[in-house]
C-alpha cells in the first residue's frame, strides 16, 4: 500500500509577502539607522505581534 502525502506551500508565500511588506513599512517609518534595524527585526516576528493584538482584542 502506497502512502500519499499532500503538501501545500501557500502559507510560506503569505508569510514571505508579509515579511517584505512589514520590512518596507518599518524601514520607511524609521527615523534613523538603528530604528531601521529594529524595524527589520520587527518584520521577522510580525506574526507574533498580530496574534498578540488579535488575542488581546478578542479576550477583552
Amino acid at each position: 500500500m502506497k502512502k500519499t502525502i499532500e503538501q501545500h506551500g501557500s502559507g510560506g508565500a503569505v508569510y514571505g509577502l508579509g515579511l517584505i511588506g512589514a520590512a518596507i513599512y518599518h524601514v520607511s517609518h524609521a527615523t534613523g539607522f538603528w530604528m531601521g534595524a529594529l524595524g527589520l527585526l520587527k518584520a521577522l516576528v510580525w506574526p507574533a505581534f498580530l496574534v498578540y493584538q488579535a488575542l488581546g482584542t478578542l479576550g477583552g
